[in-house]
């Protein structure tokens, strides 16, 4: 009988991609809040605890920060009615996490980018609807919205990471790009700039992954190498094509030319949010199962556990 195969293609993209620094700073938002409810002892009080829907744009050189929320002093000052936002203390979070990923460029960089912070109160209509009612000791939280969630496990990535349970296509293309960031920060792939993708082609056979059919890479990099000579996609190719290997098992790297690609439109020098504008919740297949199931459509960055 004979054996059934087929190939699936999943994506990923790098901290420095534009969709995944707008994701990277409403978490960081996020995380400040929640931090922040730990340390004042409310963070199991659900009728004063934090509540953000934070979303960011960014571009060259330009950073805004816009949503609605309920948070405690320092991020919020309550003024009679009205909550005001900390706008530096939320653009300092902001500046933090661009320089962390590795942005210090003309076009977009920690230090020169302009952050302009939008955030507000949260609605009092949708508020009602989700604080808890305490009765008895116990709590009962509604939602904020409705909204359709999908969740999703396998073993075929188990046998290389244990505790993956993620699909073959979608975790080698996150770990191509995580041995990538890796070694670019280590300064071993110094000429490397934040922003990359990875897609991976996986081929099936009986059900089970045996391999990879095609690997493509874009990868931000320098307009020349230390030696002064300006760089082709050919010599990115020959400069990441050993980490790129070394994210897949043995046996897996495609042998053909053609089926390894980087850089395939040309050189990749302006990336970033300086290259292409960035939004938050952009990448929500990449955030998930690299389409190998079911979305609901919703994103999960910048968002209370309340929105659904």
């Amino acid at each position: 009988m004979p054996r059934k195969s087929h190939l699936f293609t999943s994506e990923s993209v790098s901290e420095g991609h534009p969709d995944k620094v707008s994701d990277q700073i409403s978490d960081a938002i996020l995380d400040a809040f929640i931090e922040n409810d730990v340390k004042l002892g409310i963070a199991d009080d659900s009728l004063v605890n934090t509540r953000l829907g934070c979303e960011t744009l960014t571009t060259t050189n330009k950073i805004v920060i816009a949503g609605e929320g309920r948070g405690q002093s320092p991020l919020f000052t309550k003024y009679g009615s009205q909550a005001v936002i900390n706008r530096e203390l939320i653009a300092q979070i902001a500046r933090d996490v661009v320089k962390d990923i590795g942005y210090d460029q003309d076009g977009f960089s920690y230090h020169g980018a302009d952050v302009e912070v939008l955030l507000h109160g949260q609605s009092p209509d949708i508020a009602m609807g989700v604080d808890a009612k305490k009765k008895k000791g116990a709590e009962q939280e509604g939602a904020g919205d409705q909204g359709m969630m999908f969740g999703y496990a396998c073993t075929e990535s188990e046998v290389y990471e244990k505790n993956s349970f993620m699909p073959a296509p979608i975790y080698f293309a996150h770990k191509i790009l995580k041995v990538l960031s890796d070694q670019r920060k280590s300064k071993k792939l110094f000429d490397l700039q934040p922003d990359s993708k990875s897609q991976v082609t996986v081929k099936y056979v009986d059900g089970k992954p045996v391999g990879c059919t095609k690997v493509v890479v874009s990868h931000q990099h320098n307009a020349t190498s230390r030696n002064g000579k300006k760089y082709t996609p050919s010599m990115v190719k020959d400069l990441i094509g050993d980490a790129v290997a070394s994210a897949l098992p043995k046996g897996w790297m495609p042998q053909k030319e053609s089926d390894f690609l980087v850089n395939p439109t040309g050189n990749f020098v302006v990336g970033g949010p300086d290259g292409d504008c960035g939004l938050t919740g952009r990448k929500i297949i990449v955030d998930t199962y690299g389409g190998y199931a079911p979305h609901g459509g919703g994103a999960f960055s910048g968002k209370d556990p309340t929105k659904v």
